[in-house]
């Protein structure tokens, strides 16, 4: 079985049992009466070296990440750094994730926070928004099309933005017909854990110009960052690297400012 198919095989089961103990009524008021939503596409857009810095606790491949254990730390340290955007792994078995480190890092510093789950049921949507998240993650490949346009509706809905995530070219074409308008290439085959910088490089010549693009995964280089926005990517997604770096906003810090520097904007640097 492949990792993807045991992450979802997990997440489905304890969706399922949460969701049944949960009080869908007050949930659904909590995620829509909140008012204290930012921007996620705006965001990405107003920076030329858009950085989403995420914190994540574990990696099924990796293990353990020491620096993940405090969000409002992360949040702020990443703000410091000169992030965009923060995002937040919110599964809990195979990554160590919680929702409410969503409410932690956006408490901590005022940049938009994306909630990184694997959404299988419209109560993970309902939930992310109901502890802050500002935009979150659908998986193309984890849903069938008629739940992903069913979610891209439930969270254009409570102003949540929807990061649809793809990695083969058949995905861009579900995600493009199901209407998504912000679409994050992975890097990483989630059946197998491998990464290749290419699949971006790739799949954003199939993606049309008005639509924000996201890389995800692999990132370890200012060059490899550079690449993927010289190449008409509007943020790319950082995650291990900062997770194993011994000074996660100094890494970040340096990333961005080498990016700048290639694109001749050195103005934008905090």
């Amino acid at each position: 079985m492949s990792y993807l198919a045991r992450i979802l095989e997990r997440r489905s089961s304890a969706v399922r049992a949460e969701k049944a103990a949960s009080d869908m009524r007050a949930l659904f008021e909590s995620a829509t009466a909140r008012r204290n939503q930012r921007d996620f596409c705006k965001a990405l857009r107003a920076d030329p070296a858009a950085i989403i810095a995420e914190i994540k606790r574990a990696s099924p491949s990796l293990g353990a990440f020491a620096a993940g254990g405090d969000a409002a730390r992360c949040a702020a340290s990443y703000y410091a750094g000169g992030a965009a955007a923060v995002s937040v792994l919110t599964e809990p078995y195979y990554f160590h994730g919680d929702s409410r480190d969503l409410d932690a890092a956006k408490s901590a510093a005022p940049l938009p926070v994306l909630c990184k789950d694997f959404v299988v049921d419209e109560f993970q949507v309902l939930k992310a928004a109901a502890c802050g998240a500002d935009a979150t993650l659908l998986i193309a490949a984890a849903l069938a099309a008629d739940q992903l346009r069913s979610l891209l509706s439930l969270c254009a809905s409570l102003q949540l933005a929807a990061l649809v995530e793809v990695h083969a070219a058949h995905e861009v074409v579900q995600a493009l017909g199901a209407g998504a308008t912000l679409i994050g290439i992975n890097n990483r085959d989630l059946n197998t854990f491998e990464v290749d910088l290419n699949t971006a490089l790739r799949l954003r010549t199939s993606i049309p110009a008005d639509v924000l693009v996201v890389a995800e995964s692999g990132y370890r280089t200012a060059e490899q960052i550079y690449a993927a926005l010289d190449a008409g990517v509007n943020a790319v997604l950082v995650g291990e690297t900062l997770m194993r770096a011994a000074d996660p906003q100094q890494t970040l810090a340096d990333l961005r400012r080498e990016c700048l520097r290639r694109f001749g904007a050195s103005a934008w640097c905090r």
